[in-house]
């Protein structure tokens, strides 16, 4: 029987890659030649969109804005952005990555989404966590993107913490968000008694209630000091995790088969529950801020 979801519609594989990127100039070219080895692997399981971790070809822990200045670039003319371009056209696939992007004077750390087609576009975090207040400007804005094999919202590691994110995406009609992330290890408990991380629980819960599937890739490995969780995942339109949650050591790629479009008839379950039907956006003014309420408590 033919239904809104059946066949599926826009059926592929993803990838989400974890990799382990390490700061330093000195690393940037062997950075940027792994995230092209990468892709290829990906690509040659037959992964047309393949989503690396936040600031995957220069590491993270910067120690200073100079030193910041010295590992970015612009976007989309930089070299390392030109090579991604290249390698997505070669492959035929799509790719969204972290890279460090310089406007101006102005530093962001920005996702970038490209297709066989070329660059499509980017997102600036808008979310910035602890040390990255000094050193990047944040983003205003979550663009959703056209494709040909779906629509894509892009989000990246800390805005997971904020529902509002995920929530805004998918009322603006992305069928899937691409999530790329530098999860760092915190004050335990990490993981509980079933071996999940918070950051895990936190990319179900944003899936599920929206109704959309999550390519959130993050990295491992220690760099200056700290250490990165591992740990990525991709979830169905149901919010559970496909194949299971990567390891929190192990460099690796894990797959899933997805019907990108399959989100669009996912928020009604049935007769009387609708999710976007049911939202009391009539209430939700004071929460949001827009009649000036102090958020204190």
């Amino acid at each position: 029987m033919r239904t809104g979801t059946t066949p599926a519609a826009s059926e592929i594989k993803v990838a989400a890659v974890q990799s382990d990127p390490q700061v330093g100039i000195e690393n940037k070219k062997s950075n940027v030649e792994s995230t092209l080895q990468l892709i290829a692997e990906a690509a040659r399981e037959g992964a047309r969109l393949i989503v690396l971790p936040e600031l995957a070809s220069t590491g993270y822990s910067f120690d200073t804005r100079e030193e910041a200045y010295l590992h970015a670039e612009p976007v989309p003319n930089g070299p390392t952005l030109q090579a991604w371009i290249e390698a997505a056209r070669q492959h035929d696939t799509y790719v969204v990555a972290g890279i460090l992007e310089q406007e101006g004077v102005a530093l962001y750390d920005t996702a970038v989404l490209i297709g066989p087609e070329g660059f499509i576009g980017k997102y600036r975090k808008t979310h910035l966590w602890n040390r990255e207040k000094l050193l990047f400007t944040p983003g205003t804005e979550y663009p959703v993107f056209d494709t040909k094999i779906g629509r894509i919202g892009l989000l990246i590691c800390w805005d997971i913490w904020f529902p509002e994110v995920a929530r805004i995406l998918a009322a603006q009609g992305a069928d899937i968000i691409c999530s790329t992330n530098n999860w760092v290890w915190t004050p335990p408990p990490l993981f509980d008694d079933a071996g999940n991380c918070m950051a895990s629980y936190l990319t179900m819960s944003a899936s599920h209630v929206n109704t959309i599937p999550i390519v959130a890739a993050d990295r491992v490995g220690e760099e200056r000091g700290g250490k990165f969780l591992g740990c990525s995942l991709i979830t169905g339109t149901n919010g559970w995790p496909i194949g299971g949650i990567a390891d929190a050591e192990d460099k690796t790629i894990i797959y899933a088969d997805l019907d990108l479009t399959a989100s669009r008839a996912a928020m009604i379950w049935n007769d009387l529950n609708d999710l976007a039907r049911d939202r009391r956006t009539d209430l939700y003014d004071p929460l949001l801020g827009f009649n000036g309420t102090p958020l204190v408590r």
